[in-house]
């Protein structure tokens, strides 16, 4: 393990576990990431190892077939996930979004159906809440569900979908207007289905279409896709939970998950940017001396590696404060919005060591440069997390007067 971000009071099978995928990343991701990102192709044999390794059901209880571990467990994986490339965490985020909230809403019957399959990554999970006009306002959502019988028909167009094209199960969020009357807040007419379909492009089943795949300036290699439903006939018992109405919870709940991959994500990539950075520059001679004998960039490693740090605390901290089945929101709503802006940060500072040669497509800082600003967009973006954390302290610390 490297001297950077180390977590303590972790068992001897976290250890393990961190120790095996560290591993993983090392021999099986790192050497081929920046060439497989540049051609934008899917990743699979490195999904086939994650598969083997058992990722794909590692916070799914062991009575379906998974590890049964915690959130800080995942985290900490994705942490390392992300060192190697960032687009892979990404594969296994939404999918665990899927499982979580299946392992915390389902139906006895939904989570027997689908979560063994997950557990093995038969069944791969996608999450689909955004709509091309939607941005962050949740509320102003107008795909519909409409009831048709012993089904819903859903109608309408969903944006940003990770793993769109080779998710097999889709967790999309609705406007269910039935049982809401009008003037009811748009909050709670919402409502979650579980949407099963083909991998692939084009027409994956009758009434929804899985247009391609969004060309984008990094986070390549995974597949973000549009998703279009035309009347698409989906049985009442896919209702996540078998109640409508409830879908907006149970979303946020998923979404705090999300965030705190999102921490995750961006510790790790700041951890290999430094590692880049602190390495190139005991490589490089200027002046007759290696540039990290400089003051100027021992000051630059100094900072990056204080930042690390504390992105590190503050997303385990948010992992954990969520495993004590205590409110989260506010703890991850920080560490998504500290880390993935210092995660920009660090990175920058790495590319600026590099110098000219960040520039160039034959250093991997350079696509570390092109990935790290997603994470601020991802899961809701800074903007959005200092609402979430602004009403959260007005409520901790409401003046008595």
């Amino acid at each position: 393990m490297s001297r950077l971000a180390q977590t303590h009071g972790l068992t001897d099978v976290q250890q393990e576990i961190l120790s095996t995928v560290r591993g993983f990343v090392d021999k099986e991701i790192i050497p081929v990431a920046t060439e497989l990102e540049h051609r934008d192709e899917y990743p699979t044999q490195i999904v086939e190892g994650l598969k083997e390794l058992g990722l794909f059901g590692l916070m799914i209880p062991e009575e379906y077939g998974g590890l049964g571990e915690s959130l800080l467990t995942y985290a900490l994986c994705v942490e390392e996930i992300a060192r190697g490339w960032m687009s892979v965490s990404g594969i296994i985020n939404t999918h665990f979004i899927v499982a979580y909230m299946l392992k915390q809403h389902g139906t006895r019957e939904q989570r027997e159906h689908f979560l063994p399959r997950m557990a093995t990554g038969e069944v791969r999970g996608a999450f689909s809440m955004s709509e091309p006009a939607l941005g962050s306002d949740v509320s102003a959502i107008s795909t519909r569900g409409v009831k048709a019988g012993d089904e819903y028909a859903l109608t309408g167009q969903k944006m940003w979908l990770t793993n769109g094209g080779s998710s097999t199960l889709v967790a999309v969020l609705c406007r269910t207007d039935e049982g809401h009357p009008e003037g009811t807040a748009p909050h709670k007419s919402m409502t979650t289905f579980l949407v099963e379909k083909e991998p692939g492009f084009g027409e994956v089943r009758p009434g929804l279409t899985i247009p391609g795949k969004i060309e984008k300036m990094g986070y390549k290699g995974v597949d973000t896709t549009e998703m279009i439903l035309d009347g698409l006939r989906i049985p009442a018992n896919r209702v996540l939970g078998g109640t409508t109405g409830r879908g907006f919870y149970q979303m946020m709940d998923g979404v705090e998950v999300g965030r705190v991959n999102v921490a995750a994500r961006g510790c790790g990539v700041a951890q290999r940017a430094f590692e880049l950075g602190v390495s190139y520059a005991q490589q490089r001679h200027t002046f007759g001396k290696p540039i990290a004998q400089h003051q100027a960039i021992q000051f630059k490693l100094a900072e990056m590696a204080t930042k690390v740090e504390a992105a590190h605390a503050m997303m385990v901290n948010a992992a954990r404060k969520k495993d004590s089945g205590e409110r989260n929101d506010l703890e991850a709503g920080m560490a998504k919005y500290l880390a993935s802006e210092y995660c920009k940060e660090v990175v920058e500072d790495a590319f600026r060591i590099h110098g000219g040669y960040g520039f160039s497509k034959e250093y991997e800082i350079e696509r570390l440069y092109r990935e790290a600003p997603m994470l601020l967009i991802g899961e809701g973006t800074a903007e959005i997390q200092k609402m979430i954390i602004g009403r959260r302290l007005l409520e901790e610390y409401r003046f008595q007067g």
